[in-house]
């Protein structure tokens, strides 16, 4: 994997979210009114998540399970409720805060540890499932094949991860940079083809064992994202 492309990307998103946007995903993660824009990410949103989780065992009881991109926890707390050990990591400190203060309380049959750090970190141990929602849309097809990699390299059941499908319509928005206000807009996100993440995945040698499954792609509004599953062979 290029490592310079991933960690030039990484910094800017830390710095994106800790200095500039916070507050937005604060608020688009939470109840709080939002503008007709932002209630379609929140709702998209929502249906993403709800569509990894459906890729989940319903009882996660004894698994470790690693929330890649964390962000405010929701996924996190849901796969806590179903009895997962999870640890929930997130590049921005300010980020993991939040979800941290919106967890307490609400840690169900498992349990969250909440890391501030890189999702690749291999001193974060094996797990059981891996999920990235939409923290890795910002990343081209081959970054987020090697991301994919070392994942591959310490978890044992399924890694489900999202990218941003290749459309005409959101590769005119994002050319145009009216995903979101200039004041709150986050760095370029890669739109990615199905099948050139297909192929990203085929040419990592570190993921030979492994091969996508189900994948589902949810889109309304101002978002658009497609999960993948990958599984061992």
């Amino acid at each position: 994997m290029p490592q310079a492309t991933y960690q030039t990307r990484r910094d800017q998103l830390q710095t994106y979210f800790d200095h500039t946007a916070v507050e937005a995903w604060k608020r688009l993660t939470s109840e709080a009114p939002v503008s007709g824009i932002r209630a379609t990410v929140r709702a998209g949103r929502e249906r993403m998540r709800n569509t990894l989780l459906g890729w989940l065992p319903e009882d996660l009881r004894g698994a470790r399970l690693l929330d890649a991109g964390c962000g405010t926890g929701a996924l996190s707390r849901e796969a806590a409720r179903r009895g997962a050990a999870v640890v929930a990591i997130d590049l921005s400190p300010k980020l993991v805060k939040v979800a941290a203060d919106a967890s307490r309380g609400d840690l169900g049959t498992g349990g969250i540890t909440f890391k501030v750090g890189d999702m690749r970190d291999p001193a974060l141990g094996r797990f059981d499932h891996v999920v990235a929602m939409d923290s890795l849309i910002h990343y081209k097809a081959q970054d987020i094949a090697g991301v994919l990699a070392d994942f591959a390299g310490r978890t044992d059941a399924s890694i489900l991860f999202t990218f941003a499908p290749r459309t005409a319509l959101l590769a005119t928005m994002h050319a145009a940079g009216r995903l979101f206000p200039r004041s709150d807009r986050a760095p370029a996100i890669e739109p990615v083809s199905e099948t050139g993440m297909r192929m990203a995945i085929a040419r990592s040698q570190p993921l030979a064992g492994w091969s996508p499954s189900r994948t589902e792609r949810i889109s309304g509004g101002f978002y658009t994202s497609q999960a993948m599953e990958l599984c061992p062979r």
